[in-house]
């Protein structure tokens, strides 16, 4: 590569930015002062081992893709297909501009994670990573998504706060009983009515019991928990007291682009 193309890259990447997933663009670094460091590389490295090393001929749906840098480590492990979604139109120029720099074919849609009923179709291969805390409807997603997109594999994340320690918790309880709710590791979700590390789009923060709780609620199954904000799992029984959702309207994806 010369040293041409090296600052074409960089210049287009900085006009890109300002970058949430730090990427290596053949050489260059999309957010090389990310503040949790080399970020989600970093973050990538404790729960890798974790999914199917060879996804040739699985499907893939990231959902809230961001820069892509989750889509573009599925097709270094040889997924057929990769569908990356995103609301945010500037995320996914950076997603798409990063795929085409290093040679990832990746479709592309702008499509809300509410939306995921209208692609008709389930994946191999969910990622759910670093969205469910910046919802303000988090289980109605894991709902939709159970219901509508998820053939077999799951891989949730999200920021939590609080006590790491889970209690085992009965199917029901008196009414009299309140002291459950004071425990630390009772599953509780935090409500953020303003703004949580200068973001407005944080709603919720669970802590580790309550994303947990919230998974099993939605019908999954956690099979594997390598790092403790993920949870890798696969379909279980969807609950038979729980409201079951219908099918949005058909719609295109937007945007969609390889």
């Amino acid at each position: 590569m010369t040293q041409h193309t090296v600052e074409r890259i960089r210049r287009e990447a900085e006009a890109l930015g300002p970058w949430f997933h730090n990427i290596d663009l053949d050489g260059v670094a999309t957010a090389p002062e990310h503040f949790l460091g080399d970020y989600p590389a970093v973050k990538w490295r404790r729960f890798a081992h974790a999914l199917p090393a060879d996804l040739r001929g699985k499907t893939v749906l990231d959902i809230g893709c961001n820069g892509g840098f989750y889509s573009i480590e599925m097709k270094r492990r040889g997924a057929a297909h990769v569908l990356a979604i995103d609301v945010d139109e500037a995320y996914l120029r950076q997603a798409r501009f990063a795929a085409q720099v290093l040679g990832a074919e990746i479709e592309f849609a702008q499509l809300s994670v509410y939306d995921v009923g209208a692609l008709c179709e389930r994946f191999d291969v969910v990622l759910f990573l670093g969205v469910l805390y910046h919802l303000r409807h988090p289980l109605l997603a894991l709902d939709l998504i159970r219901d509508h997109v998820v053939r077999d594999l799951f891989v949730c994340q999200s920021m939590q706060r609080g006590d790491p320690v889970e209690v085992r918790i009965a199917e029901d309880y008196p009414f009299s009983e309140t002291t459950l709710f004071e425990q630390p590791g009772f599953p509780r979700m935090a409500f953020v009515e303003h703004r949580y590390a200068g973001d407005g789009t944080n709603w919720w923060v669970p802590n580790r019991a309550c994303t947990a709780a919230m998974l099993r609620s939605a019908g999954f199954v956690i099979v594997d928990n390598p790092e403790e904000e993920v949870f890798v799992c696969r379909l279980g029984d969807a609950p038979s007291d729980r409201a079951v959702y219908p099918m949005p309207p058909a719609a295109s994806r937007s945007g969609a682009a390889r």
